[in-house]
């Protein structure tokens, strides 16, 4: 790599460099930036979610049903978890019915969520 310090009153000021040299620099910034952030993301102690997941989530899918079957869960099993009806997480996952805040809090904590995610 050439390059060519441009000083003004002794103190170098500019640098100078081939467009290739400096696009070269500009992609390893970029690569180095893209490894950090997944070397944070490995060490942090937030779940990531599936892609498959937020897809789902971002074309509107009812939220308690996405949440459910990726943990797992059938609704007769979150139900149970929930001490509440089978029927009535189906009336909430098909959209005829929206649930109190109690019954959508118990449902958040029995899918490890936060109320937001639900709602």
């Amino acid at each position: 790599m050439s390059v060519q310090f441009i000083e003004q009153n002794g103190q170098k000021q500019y640098a100078v460099m081939p467009v290739a040299d400096y696009e070269k620099l500009l992609e390893k910034a970029e690569m180095l930036g893209d490894i950090t952030a997944y070397d944070q993301a490995l060490t942090s102690e937030d779940e990531l979610v599936p892609a498959e997941i937020v897809n789902r989530l971002l074309n509107g899918e009812n939220k308690i049903k996405v949440w459910r079957e990726h943990r797992g869960l059938t609704q007769a099993g979150l139900a149970e978890s929930c001490k509440m009806a089978q029927a009535s997480i189906a009336q909430m996952e098909s959209g005829k019915r929206t649930g109190t805040i109690a019954a959508l809090k118990k449902i958040a904590e029995t899918l490890d969520v936060d109320l937001d995610d639900l709602v």
